[in-house]
C-alpha cells in the first residue's frame, strides 16, 4: 500500500472515529419545574434520542404546580419537598423529600433548564425571583460550564376549566401570545438565550390536528401529546434533526409520529 493511499486511509477512519464519538456522546440535563416537565421529559425522551445515536441522562425536580417564587424559596430555604426522578441508560429511579441543592450536585450536569408554573406563564409580574433562582442554580451546579436554558410551555386547550385560564380570557390564542411575549420580554433580561419552546410546538400541532394534544383541560396528552414535547426536547439537546427518528411509541401511529417530528423541528425554527 502506498503512504497515499495509507494516509487516505488513516484520515478516513479518523473522521468516522470522531463522527461516531459525535453521534453517541452522552447529555445530561436536568430539568427544574412540575407536571408539565413530567410531561416532557419523563417518557419518551429517552428512546427518542438512543434511537437516534445520542445517549441521555435525564433528571427532574419535580413539585407540582411549582411556580418560580417557590423554586427559590424552596431553595433558599433548602426545603426536602422535591420528587426528584432520574433516568439513566434507560432506567428510572424515583427518590422522595430531596432539597433542590442535593438534586442540582447530583450529576455534572450539561444542561439545566427553568420554567414557570403553567398558569403564570404569560404574567411578566409573576418572573420577579427568576434572576435569582437562576444565580442560585449557576453557583450551585458542580460543572462550570453548565448551560442554562428556557422550558416554554404550552396554552390551555380552548375549551379548558382550569380556574387560572382567566388570567388570558379564557382564549387559548391570548394565552399563547402572552407566553411568547412574556419569554420575549423576560429572558433576555435574566441572560437565558436558549429555550426549548415546545408551547410553540404544541400550537403547531393543533393547527394539523385539531385541539386534542390536552388530557385534562391542561396536561398534555398521554400519547402523542407527551411524544410530540419529547421530540422538541429531544432535537434540542442533541442537535440533530428529530425528523425521521425511527422511535414511536404506543399509541402513536406512523403518520402522527412524523407530523409531530415536523412540528417540532419546525418550532424550533421560530425565534422566541
Amino acid at each position: 500500500m502506498t503512504l497515499r493511499r495509507i494516509t487516505t486511509v488513516v484520515v478516513a477512519l479518523l473522521l468516522l472515529t470522531a463522527a461516531t464519538a459525535d453521534a453517541r456522546r452522552l447529555i445530561r440535563v436536568l430539568a427544574i419545574g412540575n407536571s408539565f416537565s413530567e410531561d416532557a421529559v419523563e417518557q419518551y425522551l429517552y428512546e427518542l434520542a438512543a434511537a437516534q445515536g445520542d445517549s441521555l441522562v435525564i433528571g427532574n425536580a419535580y413539585i407540582g404546580g411549582c411556580s418560580i417564587d417557590r423554586h427559590w424559596v424552596n431553595a433558599q430555604a433548602a426545603k426536602p419537598e422535591y420528587r426528584y426522578r432520574k433516568i439513566v441508560g434507560g432506567h428510572t429511579t424515583t427518590r422522595k423529600d430531596v432539597d433542590l441543592a442535593t438534586i442540582i450536585r447530583d450529576d455534572d450536569w450539561d444542561i439545566i433548564t427553568l420554567q414557570q408554573a403553567s398558569h403564570f406563564s404569560g404574567l411578566p409580574y409573576t418572573y420577579a425571583n427568576l434572576q435569582h433562582l437562576k444565580d442560585y442554580v449557576l453557583a450551585t451546579a458542580t460543572n462550570p460550564r453548565v448551560q442554562m436554558a428556557w422550558h416554554l410551555t404550552w396554552a390551555y386547550p380552548a375549551n379548558s376549566t382550569h380556574g387560572a385560564f382567566k388570567y388570558y380570557g379564557r382564549s387559548q390564542q391570548r394565552m399563547y401570545s402572552n407566553i411568547l411575549l412574556t419569554a420575549g420580554e423576560v429572558l433576555p433580561r435574566v441572560g437565558i438565550s436558549r429555550v426549548i419552546p415546545v408551547g410553540v410546538t404544541i400550537q403547531l400541532a393543533r393547527q394539523k390536528m385539531g385541539d386534542v394534544l390536552n388530557r385534562d383541560g391542561f396536561h398534555l396528552q398521554l400519547a402523542y401529546g407527551r411524544y410530540a414535547a419529547a421530540c422538541t426536547w429531544c432535537e434540542f439537546l442533541t442537535g440533530h434533526s428529530v425528523v425521521g427518528n425511527p422511535y414511536r411509541p404506543a399509541g402513536v401511529d406512523a403518520a402522527t409520529a412524523r407530523l409531530m417530528q415536523r412540528m417540532a423541528h419546525r418550532a424550533l425554527k421560530v425565534k422566541i
